[in-house]
């Protein structure tokens, strides 16, 4: 099986593709989606982080992320007590998934993992997709969030592997700034060539 890790700084459309990638009939591991599901009612690491984190624990029973985001934003040693939490509760959701993969005999599975490259995930990936924007497009997504700043944008851009690298770095760049049709497009190519290239070692290792 051909694992293919996806990946993106902040605004480059990432959603977008993973959503693409899971129409085109692959199966997708969303690590955001997982971190949500940790941290709802009833989820695995919601006692580890109230209790690491007093005050975070919503009405519902979950963790109020956003106050969780303040108490770790901008600095670094909350951050990594968090991640100590959640990291390893990720990866045994990934290694869960990548079991149910293979034991369906699917050709090629997806990460989406927002940090890839930050965290090192790139190593369990044969292959990498980046999305990329033009810098402006990118600015002009983010800060139409909700609570966004300049500020906060700056501060998870210094966070984050910049564009430039992370294109240098990946086996394919997929541009999502200039309409959807054409990011469909170069990912239906990647993934046509992807299982033509998987088709091919089958028949060399018989």
């Amino acid at each position: 099986m051909i694992v293919v890790g996806l990946t993106g700084s902040i605004g480059m459309g990432k959603t977008t593709a993973s959503a693409m990638l899971r129409e085109l009939g692959l199966p997708l591991f969303d690590a955001d989606r997982v971190v949500h599901r940790l941290l709802s009612p009833g989820g695995a690491a919601v006692l580890s982080v109230a209790e690491a984190f007093p005050g975070v624990r919503a009405q519902n029973g979950g963790i109020n992320r956003g106050l969780l985001g303040q108490r770790v934003f901008g600095d670094a040693l909350e951050l990594k007590r968090l991640e100590a939490i959640l990291h390893p509760m990720v990866a045994r959701n990934e290694k869960d998934f990548l079991g149910r993969v293979r034991a369906r005999r699917e050709p090629i599975a997806v990460l989406d993992i927002p940090l890839l490259f930050e965290t090192g995930a790139e190593s369990r990936c044969d292959y990498v997709i980046v999305v990329s924007a033009p810098a402006f497009l990118q600015r002009q997504r983010v800060l139409r969030r909700p609570g966004m700043t300049e500020i906060r944008f700056a501060a998870i851009l210094r966070k984050q592997t910049p564009d430039h690298d992370k294109r240098r770095r990946a086996d394919f760049t997929v541009p999502t700034g200039a309409g959807r049709a054409l990011t469909l497009r170069r990912l239906r190519t990647i993934i046509t060539l992807l299982r033509g290239h998987r088709r091919a070692l089958c028949a060399v290792t018989g």
